[in-house]
């Protein structure tokens, strides 16, 4: 897994972007885990964020959590980009060494994903799913990657929905620490064959 070391005191470099035909650019950027912390921290404590299981972090613990995968040699966290402005966080991780360990039969070419999209002010529509079809074309844009896995609470039906959408098939549940998951698996022709646009920038 490449890395691109966060939160070191450059400024944040901008990795990817990808035009979306109806909500504009979006785009995946470094963090800087000093200066984005308190933004971090608005958007994990949030009850829409429950799943997320930080409900009760202070700012120093988050940027604590951010700063441990920034270190991680297979752990990078990613702030996303609406038309210029914070809007979600992406997480990539390797899960023969993160999250899964152990857990399900890993693959060369697997990589883990978790997103958050920052509690919104006003509701667009299409815009969860405009956030999940950006990641998963910037996942898939790496030719390494051949599939990407997911661990969604077995509760989290709009996750799950969401990510049927994009082509994941569910595994399975999957017993870890802190929940019960729901391991789903998507495929590069599978999230080909549910996109439009397929995996373009």
């Amino acid at each position: 897994m490449s890395r691109v070391t966060a939160g070191d005191g450059r400024a944040p470099e901008i990795i990817y972007t990808r035009a979306d035909p109806r909500l504009g650019e979006f785009a995946l950027r470094t963090l800087d885990v000093a200066a984005d912390a308190p933004l971090l921290h608005r958007w994990v404590t949030h009850p829409r964020s429950a799943f997320w299981l930080m409900q009760d972090a202070d700012v120093d613990r988050v940027a604590q959590e951010y700063r441990r995968i920034a270190a991680h040699p297979h752990h990078d966290a990613y702030l996303g980009l609406w038309r210029g402005e914070p809007a979600f966080l992406a997480e990539r991780y390797d899960p023969a060494h993160v999250e899964l360990v152990g857990r399900y039969d890993a693959r060369p070419g697997d990589v883990g994903m978790h997103f958050l999209c920052a509690p919104p002010e006003v509701r667009v529509p299409g815009f969860t799913r405009a956030v999940i079809t950006t990641v998963l074309s910037w996942l898939f844009a790496d030719p390494g990657t051949d599939r990407v896995v997911v661990e969604p609470d077995v509760r989290n039906r709009a996750v799950q929905a969401l990510n049927a959408a994009v082509g994941f098939e569910v595994v399975g549940p999957v017993a870890k620490p802190e929940k019960t998951a729901l391991l789903s698996i998507c495929t590069r022709p599978q999230f080909l064959a549910a996109t439009t646009e397929g995996a373009s920038a």
